[in-house]
């Protein structure tokens, strides 16, 4: 297939202390994206990070009642939702494992099978993010496919070490990169959209950078492989719900390989450890 169909999804997340909160709100969420899905199908649909809970340390406080195994009730009413609309399904939730928590992108197919679990590899500490008080971080990539085209999850803070992005788009041929995030309107907030952007142009792929919806919150972004004043990228609402059907589409991103050859031009190495001459002939 030469186009994907994305319903991404910038979702406002209540309060929630208790596992009754939490398991409230996936009951809403799933009615209402189940709710755009009959009205237009898709072939994915991406949630942000830690869609299930509020980010809050009060709600982190609560993570021995609100993380949940892949077995537990939020998996499941998703995995209900990915086989009645034979859609693929990512969202983001805090994730028990062992003795301790981790921040997790799931990834179910169509039939409601497990593609994979992407745990937050870099844990933010700065400005409205105190995770390392709470969380430890990943340590694999995940890569899967739908229709044809190939993805990879990463959460938030995790755009900020450009060698993560470029691995999955050299090493893993990423098409796109789903980037679920948190983001606060803190201190960090403004330069987040120049990451999203830069990660989209200098690896030449679909970016969508998906935040939750919120006064505090807002201002999601897709970013196709080329943005100019003719191919911009798509903003979402500053604060309200908002949801999006996006459509990728693999010519674009062989056109813009073809006719902007930066990829292809890269030297096999920039590194230079011994004094004297340039190794650049």
């Amino acid at each position: 297939m030469s186009e994907c169909k994305l319903l991404a999804c910038q979702i406002a997340v209540p309060v929630t202390r208790t596992a009754e909160d939490r398991q409230k709100h996936v009951t809403n969420l799933v009615e209402k994206i189940s709710a755009k899905l009959l009205q237009q199908d898709a072939d994915l649909v991406v949630l942000p990070e830690l869609s299930t809970i509020e980010y809050s340390r009060p709600s982190f406080d609560q993570l021995g009642f609100l993380a949940e195994t892949l077995d537990g009730q939020s998996v499941e009413l998703m995995r209900e939702m990915a086989v009645k609309f034979s859609v693929a399904v990512v969202f983001g939730m805090p994730r028990k494992v062992g003795d301790h928590f981790v921040i997790s992108q799931i990834v179910l197919d169509q039939s409601g099978e497990l593609l994979g679990c992407y745990d937050k590899l870099h844990i933010c500490q700065y400005g409205a993010s105190m995770e390392k008080e709470y969380f430890q971080r990943g340590n694999a990539l995940t890569i899967f496919e739908v229709a044809g085209f190939r993805f990879a999850p990463i959460i938030c803070y995790d755009i900020r070490i450009p060698e993560l992005s470029r691995t999955l788009a050299l090493d893993h041929d990423v098409d796109c990169i789903l980037h679920c995030g948190a983001y606060f309107r803190d201190e960090s907030f403004f330069s987040w959209h120049a990451f999203a952007t830069t990660r989209a142009l200098e690896n030449q792929l679909y970016l969508l950078s998906l935040n939750r919806a919120g006064k505090d919150y807002g201002d999601s972004i897709f970013c196709p492989p080329w943005i100019d004043e003719s191919h911009p990228a798509t903003g979402f609402s500053s604060h309200d719900e908002d949801f999006h059907y996006l459509t990728l589409d693999h010519r674009v991103v062989i056109n813009v390989r073809d006719q902007y050859t930066f990829l292809k031009d890269r030297l096999a190495e920039y590194s230079n450890d011994e004094p004297g001459p340039s190794f650049i002939d």
